[in-house]
């Protein structure tokens, strides 16, 4: 039902006399036959927070915090350019050359997780670049160690660590265009990493 409207310029009743102190839905009872509930425009009112609602216990999730932390992003960039480097010269030593994608890898795996790591700081795709160089030379001096090893009879480790001098200088005297090509694809392989990460 509806309630009267009165006509325009008429003095309105205080809102005390309507029934329920002003509120014109006080006494109809929802459920009643020949009245219809009470309006509320919000499914959700009345509830309140904690209770189950229509759609069930669903906690909130805080949005993740800004990753922006570059010591663990240099540090995430040095221990994966560490292991890269191990991977790629086990697999040149294994294969006896060196394969420019793995160069690439390299590259790309530091740059990457020196950025999921540290976030967007600027200074992680430099440092990813510098470090995926070394790691790419590294990777180099230990795949010549491998082959090296294969020819004298004796531990990869031992002829990197006992002979690192005549390793590097057989990387010197071995190194060609190629060689140095594969440190600079690392590096720009490291840098793509960062921005893929970003």
């Amino acid at each position: 039902m509806s309630q009267p409207v009165p006509p325009p310029n008429q003095p309105q009743q205080p809102y005390d006399a309507q029934p329920g102190g002003g509120n014109p839905f006080a006494a109809q009872q929802p459920g009643q036959p020949g009245q219809p509930g009470v309006p509320t425009g919000n499914p959700f009112a009345g509830q309140q927070p904690g209770q189950p609602g229509q759609f069930g216990d669903v906690p909130f999730t805080p949005a993740a915090p800004a990753r922006n932390n570059v010591a663990l992003g240099l540090l995430a960039a040095v221990v994966t350019a560490l292991a890269a480097a191990f991977l790629y010269g086990v697999i040149a030593g294994a294969i006896e050359r060196e394969v420019g994608y793995i160069a690439v890898g390299v590259g790309f795996l530091v740059g990457f997780a020196a950025s999921k790591v540290g976030g967007q700081n600027p200074v992680l795709p430099v440092v990813s670049a510098l470090l995926s160089i070394g790691a790419v030379y590294l990777g180099q001096l230990v795949g010549l160690s491998i082959m090296l090893s294969d020819l004298t009879h004796t531990s990869a480790s031992g002829v990197f660590f006992d002979h690192f001098d005549v390793v590097t200088k057989g990387w010197s005297e071995s190194a060609d265009f190629k060689t140095y090509l594969f440190l600079v694809i690392g590096a720009v392989g490291a840098v793509g990493g960062a921005k893929k990460a970003s």
